[in-house]
């Protein structure tokens, strides 16, 4: 996770940098300021943070779920001893589910910047809110992925204890995943005044 941390403090300091950058204009004979500010939808953006955050606590909820089924797994081991018939949400599924909605969303929103002409390749400024909101959205489904994984070794049968630490860890990346949204969220409201 350092890594993915460090990588998104460069951007923001190429960001930052590229942003107070004045250029020489010759007509003028002065420095001027070439960014173009980026209209974002932000309804989007907010419905879509809002997800993000629900995924988050959804898999809070599955890594307690599962870590008090490692609790009480020795103790459904004694022979004679129920635990009860117990139903357990697919915290882990709702999680890759809001995953999946999100990353369709940004693709909403990118559509959206699209039609309202900020495109990719249309400058600077355009440029580096694709370039973090993808990097974000890679990321994102690499923590889908880990999901998956949580869920194939629950199919496979692995022992609860194991399937603890991989919620563990997932349920770390995807927190990391949500507070970095909405850094970038707070670096494109406030870096933009």
């Amino acid at each position: 996770m350092t890594p993915i941390c460090m990588l998104f403090l460069s951007f923001t300091v190429a960001y930052l940098i590229r942003r107070g950058y004045l250029s020489f204009d010759t007509t003028s004979d002065a420095f001027v300021r070439t960014w173009i500010p980026v209209s974002l939808p932000w309804t989007l953006l907010l419905l879509n943070t809002s997800i993000l955050l629900f995924s988050s606590v959804s898999i809070d909820l599955a890594r307690r779920a599962i870590t008090r089924a490692a609790a009480l797994s020795p103790i459904s081991s004694i022979p004679g001893v129920s635990l009860g018939d117990e139903r357990h949400f697919p915290w882990l599924g709702l999680t890759s589910v809001l995953g999946f909605l999100f990353l369709g969303g940004q693709l909403l929103v990118w559509k959206d910047l699209s039609l309202s002409g900020f495109h990719m390749a249309g400058g600077t400024s355009s440029s580096f809110v694709y370039m973090l909101t993808a990097m974000h959205g890679i990321h994102l489904a690499g923590g889908i992925l880990a999901l998956v994984g949580a869920h194939v070794a629950s199919v496979l049968g692995r022992p609860v204890e194991s399937r603890r630490i991989f919620v563990d860890v997932t349920s770390w990346y995807w927190h990391l995943m949500t507070a970095l949204w909405i850094y970038i969220l707070a670096l494109f409201t406030f870096a933009a005044q």
